[in-house]
């Protein structure tokens, strides 16, 4: 079956033929085979758009402008203060704390293998890394810093004036908000997190995954997930109305005045989603086995338990890949 009809299928709801595994069953190692037609493995970078080059330079720049604070107006805010390295690009609590302790609307969406997806930010108001870049920076409830008086601190330091001229070495005067967007975005598209125990054991390591992962694969697969769950990042940048517990936001209903967007959110990847907790858009959701639960109601209309949710808790286990690692960069 091609990918896309078998997409239709799993989101009409039709059986689809050739599946033949009980949802309670062992299968056997040559039986979950078939199942590596239904995945992708993450490749080691994401698409790159023509509009913005992936120098070492530019992607240098972005990875210093990502923890650098003094772009936010308290001079203690940045990207890595709600994306940190150590909690998956995240921040762990359920919903963001920007200038002046305010409180955001939204549980902090990791940046882990974003240039994959086709809409940022959970309502979709952005449609690549570049347009997302500078919302943050500029939000109150964020960093609140004008993109004027950034660009003003940055050009206080001289190694920033000549990191921007390296990495935009065509532009006489390089150090301009259009620049430090394609600078982020560039260091994020590099944010991506192959070879998890799914990725190697779809390129033929049996051992990569246990049984309880396996099985929890052929439930994610059978019971409809991939309907909206797809692709290598695990998401296919839709938006899906979904009311989560204690959640009253309107979501992309905010973005487009559509009434079918009313408590629509975009479909968060599923790529290292055991370390990027709590859950939804609100982060009411503390742990992964509650919010398998919830999809289950809410998306599917079943209730998932027993062995079944186990099985689906240790497959979003078999989803965590290679983190990257390298220094934080020095900051003048």
């Amino acid at each position: 079956m091609a990918r896309e009809q078998l997409r239709s299928a799993l989101i009409a709801g039709s059986t689809i033929v050739g599946l033949s595994i009980g949802l309670g069953g062992i299968a056997a190692a040559d039986e979950y085979v078939q199942y590596r037609d239904f995945f992708e493995p993450l490749p080691a970078m994401p698409p790159i758009p023509a509009v913005n080059s992936m120098t070492e330079a530019r992607v240098e720049l972005g990875r210093m402008l990502f923890f650098e604070p003094r772009i936010s107006a308290s001079g203690v805010i940045s990207c890595a203060t709600c994306h940190n390295p150590a909690l998956g690009y995240t921040d762990r609590i359920p919903r963001a704390v920007g200038h002046d302790g305010q409180v955001g609307e939204r549980n902090t969406p990791t940046v882990l293998n974003s240039g994959f997806f086709e809409a940022q930010f959970w309502d979709g108001r952005a449609a690549t890394l570049e347009e997302q870049a500078l919302g943050p920076i500029e939000a109150e409830v964020e960093m609140a810093m004008p993109l004027e008086a950034a660009l003003e601190r940055i050009t206080e330091f001289a190694i920033y004036v000549e990191k921007f001229h390296a990495a935009f070495p065509g532009d006489d005067d390089p150090v301009h908000a259009d620049n430090v967007a394609l600078s982020l975005a560039a260091f994020q598209r590099t944010l991506n997190t192959p070879n998890s125990p799914l990725d190697l054991w779809l390129v033929g390591d049996d051992g990569a995954m246990s049984e309880s992962q396996k099985r929890g694969m052929v439930a994610f697969v059978e019971r409809g997930c991939l309907g909206c769950h797809a692709g290598p990042a695990l998401t296919d940048s839709q938006f899906h109305v979904i009311q989560t517990p204690g959640s009253t936001d309107l979501g992309r209903f905010l973005v487009t005045g559509e009434e079918h967007d009313r408590h629509a959110f975009k479909t968060p990847t599923l790529r290292n989603v055991a370390l990027t907790y709590p859950y939804f858009n609100n982060g009411e959701v503390a742990s992964l086995d509650e919010a398998i639960v919830v999809m289950g109601q809410e998306m599917l209309g079943i209730e998932l338990e027993g062995q079944e949710l186990e099985d689906l808790v240790a497959f979003m286990h078999a989803l965590t890949g290679a983190i990257p690692q390298f220094p934080v960069p020095p900051l003048p």
